[in-house]
Protein backbone atom coordinates (compact mmCIF):
# COMPACT_ATOMS: atom_id res chain seq x y z
CA UNK A 1 0.00 0.00 0.00
CA UNK A 2 1.23 3.50 -0.81
CA UNK A 3 1.35 5.93 2.11
CA UNK A 4 2.11 9.61 2.61
CA UNK A 5 4.27 9.91 5.70
CA UNK A 6 7.17 11.72 7.35
CA UNK A 7 10.80 10.74 6.76
CA UNK A 8 13.14 12.06 9.45
CA UNK A 9 16.26 14.03 8.68
CA UNK A 10 18.34 16.61 10.49
CA UNK A 11 20.81 16.24 13.33
CA UNK A 12 20.40 14.66 16.72
CA UNK A 13 17.91 16.65 18.83
CA UNK A 14 17.15 18.84 15.77
CA UNK A 15 14.51 16.94 13.76
CA UNK A 16 13.52 17.89 10.24
CA UNK A 17 10.93 15.88 8.34
CA UNK A 18 10.32 15.38 4.64
CA UNK A 19 6.73 14.61 3.61
CA UNK A 20 7.10 11.72 1.17
CA UNK A 21 5.02 9.21 -0.78
CA UNK A 22 6.36 5.71 -0.25
CA UNK A 23 5.43 2.06 -0.13
CA UNK A 24 4.40 1.21 3.42
CA UNK A 25 6.90 -1.69 3.49
CA UNK A 26 9.90 0.61 2.99
CA UNK A 27 11.94 1.84 5.96
CA UNK A 28 10.94 5.14 7.55
CA UNK A 29 13.89 7.01 6.05
CA UNK A 30 14.32 4.68 3.08
CA UNK A 31 13.41 4.86 -0.56
CA UNK A 32 10.45 7.02 -1.55
CA UNK A 33 8.45 7.72 -4.70
CA UNK A 34 8.05 11.50 -4.45
CA UNK A 35 8.85 14.30 -2.00
CA UNK A 36 5.78 16.46 -1.35
CA UNK A 37 7.11 19.00 1.13
CA UNK A 38 8.71 19.38 4.52
CA UNK A 39 7.89 19.96 8.19
CA UNK A 40 10.31 21.65 10.61
CA UNK A 41 8.94 21.30 14.18
CA UNK A 42 11.75 23.38 15.74
CA UNK A 43 11.39 26.37 13.37
CA UNK A 44 10.81 29.59 15.22
CA UNK A 45 8.18 32.10 14.14
CA UNK A 46 10.65 34.05 12.02
CA UNK A 47 10.16 34.45 8.28
CA UNK A 48 13.57 32.86 7.71
CA UNK A 49 12.48 29.53 9.16
CA UNK A 50 9.35 28.29 7.43
CA UNK A 51 7.88 25.49 9.58
CA UNK A 52 5.70 23.81 6.93
CA UNK A 53 5.53 23.68 3.15
CA UNK A 54 3.35 21.20 1.26
CA UNK A 55 2.52 20.75 -2.42
CA UNK A 56 -1.24 20.37 -1.94
CA UNK A 57 -1.91 19.69 -5.64
CA UNK A 58 0.36 16.64 -5.60
CA UNK A 59 -1.05 15.50 -2.25
CA UNK A 60 -4.56 15.61 -3.73
CA UNK A 61 -3.30 13.64 -6.73
CA UNK A 62 -1.78 10.89 -4.57
CA UNK A 63 -4.82 10.66 -2.31
CA UNK A 64 -6.91 10.33 -5.49
CA UNK A 65 -4.64 7.45 -6.53
CA UNK A 66 -5.34 5.67 -3.24
CA UNK A 67 -2.42 6.76 -1.05
CA UNK A 68 -3.21 6.82 2.68
CA UNK A 69 -1.78 9.73 4.72
CA UNK A 70 -0.47 8.96 8.20
CA UNK A 71 -2.26 10.58 11.16
CA UNK A 72 0.42 13.24 11.58
CA UNK A 73 0.52 14.03 7.86
CA UNK A 74 -3.29 14.30 7.78
CA UNK A 75 -3.16 16.90 10.56
CA UNK A 76 -0.39 18.80 8.72
CA UNK A 77 -2.47 18.80 5.52
CA UNK A 78 -5.43 20.17 7.45
CA UNK A 79 -3.21 22.88 8.96
CA UNK A 80 -1.77 23.80 5.54
CA UNK A 81 -5.24 24.09 3.99
CA UNK A 82 -6.36 26.33 6.85
CA UNK A 83 -3.40 28.69 6.42
CA UNK A 84 -3.82 28.65 2.63
CA UNK A 85 -7.48 29.65 3.01
CA UNK A 86 -6.60 32.41 5.47
CA UNK A 87 -3.94 33.77 3.11
CA UNK A 88 -6.41 33.78 0.19
CA UNK A 89 -9.02 35.58 2.31
CA UNK A 90 -6.46 38.19 3.38
CA UNK A 91 -5.61 38.97 -0.26
CA UNK A 92 -9.27 39.35 -1.28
Amino acid sequence: MVTIRLARGGAKKRPFYQVVVTDSRNARDGRFIERLGFFNPVASGQDLNEPLRLNLERIDYWIGQGAQPSERVASLIKQARKTEGAAAAAQA
